[in-house]
């Protein structure tokens, strides 16, 4: 016998004769024809009938829909999982659920921006507060209560933290490339797998110190900590340039002092800070560039007998902050009388000073040719954050810096073609050049700083002209990122604002742009500098990561198709650049308060003073 056909069918026989035709005719015919065979009664009881489920439909419809919402937002999930929600209550820290069992038809429920992106913060239940959806319910242990928080606030929320959350992303990524290839020693080289030395004593490790705890990342501290307590040592027969070495291991070991309360960096702080002091062993008492911190000597170096002006003056913050904390006024007295002699020194124009000054004879050399860029830009900055830090009475330090303004807007600044870009050029002997290093993009953020300490508004305004300008040095370039100098087109019919010579085509991931977007930004709250920074992040990202860990220098911001890396993290993009990218896309202005706290020129937060001192 066959077994049974396993093919399901109907069998439909047809008893009259004639073809079967299913045609649409056909049917029509067939089921009016059937209408027309019921009585009137009849028919009058269908539409009756039709009517009263319409009717039915329609009241019963905001029902069933609520009854779909709750389901969709997992209120009564049948694994009792809890929602994806955001707590808005603390920080706008994120909660998500504990991943859901793996079920046949399960879907995942919340933004996509956020799936599978965020980790879990904080307990959603915890001290009963009330936390909010995507959706906009709010959750209490359970009951969902009536809320007016609109879905685009909480679109906002999201896309904040989702940047924060980058921006820690990109700080582990550079941190692991620098865990694996160099750690303990000062920089990473990305493309090698290896690293480099400057005064080998773990610059980017100490740099990056107070960052990992801003960023809260506790274990790559913990594990950075440890090394400093037991590894880093200064007795060492090592040269090392005081201005660097003091903003970036002095400042940091302070900072971190500071945000922590942990004493080991203090102690470190001190064995440092009296380990440069030689430097200012000098006739002038302009102190020498290079110290020995093993040896206590300093010199100048070999092929000069003069140091940067930004040198000397920009080691003030740091080494003002360490007699505060130690007590010992030598220190706070060796810098500062750095101040009073660069005050009173002839040379100046309007308030700008020249590049170099002379350690024998401490007067001012190589005349005529100012700048705001390299070499004399943190003179600028630190005259402002020194008058801020020790309370707003040092009154010469203020003149000083609104002289300098004055002089700035006097001489050096000029518009572009075709846009009209405020920009800050050099001048040579009377002549100017349209020539504005990306260094100066700490401009904008220094006079946004000064206006909100309530110097002339006219500060502000100068401000958000020149941070625009700081952004198109990154709009205008194919890779979206700005070259170390910039020349501005002044020549009408111009096509392009910004040219770039190809020797100073190359990018070092600096923070000095970003670092003037965070100081807009918190104090103007306007969105377009927070975009601007996500748009360079990005770039940052595309162009400069590199897959096995770090982030490398580029030589060519022109070519997005080979922009050429330089295999070098500096240290700074851990020690700043993250760390401004980081505060600028967070919402809380209590995070470092700029009404608390003031930066050295190294991104590293120290104290302002109480009244009392």
């Amino acid at each position: 016998m066959l077994p049974p056909s396993e093919r399901d069918f109907v069998s439909l026989t047809l008893s009259e004769s004639g073809s079967y035709t299913n045609g649409k005719q056909w049917r029509r015919q067939s089921c009016w024809r059937k209408w027309k065979q019921l009585s009137r009664l009849q028919r009058s009881l269908i539409l009756f009938t039709l009517m009263l489920l319409l009717v039915c439909g329609i009241v019963t419809s905001p029902t069933i829909i609520a009854h779909w919402r709750d389901d969709a937002l997992g209120e009564n999930t049948d694994d009792g999982k809890q929602p994806f929600v955001l707590d808005l209550k603390n920080e706008y820290k994120f909660i998500l659920p504990e991943p859901p069992s793996e079920k046949k038809g399960f879907r995942k429920r919340g933004p996509p921006v956020l799936q599978g992106r965020l980790q879990s913060r904080t307990n959603a239940s915890e001290g009963g507060k009330p936390v909010v959806s995507w959706r906009e319910a709010v959750i209490d242990k359970g009951q969902v209560l009536d809320t007016d928080i609109k879905e685009a606030e909480i679109q906002e929320i999201t896309h904040a933290e989702s940047r924060l959350e980058a921006v820690r992303e990109a700080f582990r990524h550079a941190w692991k490339g620098y865990k694996d290839f160099a750690w303990g020693h000062d920089e990473l080289k990305p493309i090698s797998k290896s690293y480099g030395e400057w005064f080998g004593l773990g610059l980017t490790l100490i740099d990056a110190l107070d960052t990992m705890w801003i960023l809260g990342l506790k274990d790559e501290f913990a594990e950075a900590r440890e090394w400093v307590a037991t590894e880093l040592s200064f007795d060492k027969n090592v040269d090392v340039n005081l201005f660097e070495s003091t903003i970036r291991i002095l400042g940091g070991l302070l900072s971190t002092y500071h945000l922590t309360g942990d004493s080991v960096f203090l102690e470190k702080a001190k064995d440092i800070g009296s380990r440069l002091m030689p430097a200012f062993n000098t006739a002038s008492k302009i102190p020498y560039s290079d110290v020995n911190i093993g040896k206590g000597t300093a010199h100048s170096p070999q092929w000069t007998s003069d140091s940067t002006v930004a040198e000397v003056t920009s080691v003030q913050l740091e080494f003002r902050e360490l007699s505060r904390l130690t007590g010992d006024p030598k220190y706070k007295l060796a810098v500062m009388e750095v101040m009073n002699q660069v005050h009173k020194l002839d040379g100046k124009t309007d308030g700008l000073v020249p590049m170099f000054i002379n350690t024998n004879s401490g007067k001012f050399t190589h005349q005529g040719i100012y700048t705001l860029g390299a070499r004399a830009d943190s003179y600028y900055e630190y005259l402002l954050k020194q008058w801020i830090q020790g309370g707003k009475k040092e009154n010469d330090l203020l003149e000083d810096y609104l002289q300098a303004v004055e002089g700035v807007k006097k001489n050096l600044l000029r518009k572009s073609n075709p846009l009209g870009l405020t920009f800050v050029g050099e001048l040579s002997h009377g002549h100017l050049s349209p020539k504005m290093d990306h260094l100066v993009c700490f401009l904008p953020g220094t006079l946004a700083l000064g206006a909100h300490h309530g110097l002339p508004a006219d500060h502000m305004e100068l401000a958000k002209e020149l941070i625009e300008t700081c952004y198109q040095m990154y709009a205008q370039m194919e890779t979206g990122l700005s070259p170390e100098i910039a020349h501005f087109n002044m020549h009408e019919g111009s096509k392009q604002d910004v040219e770039v010579k190809i020797a100073d085509r190359h990018n070092l991931l600096r923070p000095e742009t970003v670092e003037s977007l965070f100081y807009l930004y918190r104090f103007t709250k306007d969105k377009k500098y927070q975009l601007w920074g996500w748009e360079i992040l990005q770039n940052f990202n595309k162009y400069t990561r590199v897959s096995t860990g770090g982030y490398s220098s580029i030589n060519n911001v022109r070519d997005p198709d080979y922009p050429n890396p330089r295999d070098k993290m500096e240290s700074f993009f851990l020690g700043e650049t993250l760390k401004y990218f980081y505060l600028l896309f967070s919402e809380d202005p209590d995070l470092i308060s700029l009404d608390k706290y003031v930066f050295n020129t190294e991104a590293h937060p120290l104290p302002i003073w109480p009244e009392a001192e």
